[in-house]
């Protein structure tokens, strides 16, 4: 009785760290699975003007990615982000060295309305990253901020 007395915390401990971690690693896959949804959505996309700041095909799947609704209403799939926490950049080989760079808007890089050609790859991440605040009984412990980052070639044209 001693001994089984002194191991339940020591085993309750453990089982909370588990399912702490099982949750942060199912809160990782949600947020990848979202940052996956909004690229491939937007590279497929015929037409996105990337350069645009109010792109409607943009808004669109940021609207389904976050909210999983067209008109972006009720709560977020994950908690604490909004529409300005997902962000989408392109990139195009470098042909000099093949390296990726982040491909500018104007008429030599990827605008598509001042005849620029198409970007190679579509990112999609969040810039403040998404937090967990693990919850572990009498264990102080800082937020893990989960930053998954999407790169998907672009379909669109």
């Amino acid at each position: 009785m001693v001994e089984a007395a002194m191991m339940i915390p020591f085993l309750l401990l453990l089982f909370l760290g588990t399912v702490e971690f099982a949750r942060v690693g199912f809160t990782y896959y949600t947020a990848q699975k979202m940052l996956y949804g909004f690229a491939r959505l937007v590279s497929v996309q015929q037409g996105v003007n990337f350069c645009s700041g109010d792109d409607a095909g943009i808004t669109l799947a940021r609207n389904l990615a976050l909210y999983g609704n067209p008109e972006g209403s009720g709560e977020t799939l994950l908690p604490n982000l909004t529409r300005e926490n997902l962000e989408v950049r392109i990139e195009r080989v470098d042909s000099v060295n093949g390296t990726l760079i982040t491909c500018e808007c104007d008429s030599t890089g990827c605008d598509a309305a001042t005849g620029g050609r198409s970007p190679d790859y579509v990112v999609a991440r969040f810039t403040e990253g998404v937090t967990v605040q693990l919850r572990i009984p009498l264990i102080p412990t800082d937020p893990i901020i989960l930053r998954p980052i999407v790169r998907l070639p672009y379909g669109g044209t």
